[in-house]
């Protein structure tokens, strides 16, 4: 248990922003996700929950429409599976049923670093993370070296090294690839 703050602490420590023990620790699942998925900043993870409730709430008003607006339910229900479908946040667009369990995880596992895992571009998660923010990876022609950015499934084949990475140059010598011409350059 800590102590109390006397008078001349508080007023020295006013000014400073420190994150208080109940917002640092959250539920024992955020930190579990914070972990596995080496999300660096907590506010990512509280935007995506707040996205994957936002999901739920709308699939439950969509669920709870009467018969008489049939066709309405209908296009929204296809729009929003379309959506996360092209997100790459749910796996099939056959029906509202995996919009309800749509989580925060979900949008984890479609930011930068845990596909290169899945593309295996990287070892783990550690080496996947340093390698972004280390600008060693590109989507599409942009340089990216934001680990937060969610990939879309239309952009995820455009996932490659940049041309002048040391890394690109070490896979191409390993898989006896590289070009004759990239190496006068």
């Amino acid at each position: 248990m800590v102590r109390k703050l006397k008078y001349h602490e508080q007023k020295l420590l006013r000014r400073l922003e420190l994150v208080s023990w109940e917002a640092a620790a959250g539920s024992l699942a955020e930190v579990k996700a914070l972990r596995r998925y080496r999300v660096g900043r907590r506010e990512d993870y509280v935007q995506y929950k707040a996205l994957a409730r936002t999901v739920r709430a709308l699939t439950r008003r969509l669920r709870d429409l009467g018969p008489a607006s049939a066709a309405f339910r209908a296009r929204c229900a296809f729009a929003l599976l379309e959506k996360l479908y092209g997100l790459g946040l749910v796996n099939s667009r056959q029906s509202l049923a995996v919009c309800e369990n749509l989580s925060a995880t979900a949008f984890c596992r479609r930011r930068l670093p845990c596909l290169l895992v899945k593309l295996r571009m990287a070892q783990d998660l550690r080496h996947a993370v340093t390698f972004v923010e280390q600008g060693h990876i590109r989507v599409g022609p942009e340089v990216v070296t934001d680990p937060a950015l969610l990939v879309p499934r239309n952009v995820e084949d455009f996932i490659t090294w940049v041309d002048a990475s040391r890394l690109r140059q070490k896979v191409l010598d390993y898989n006896q690839e590289r070009d004759d011409f990239d190496l006068a350059a």
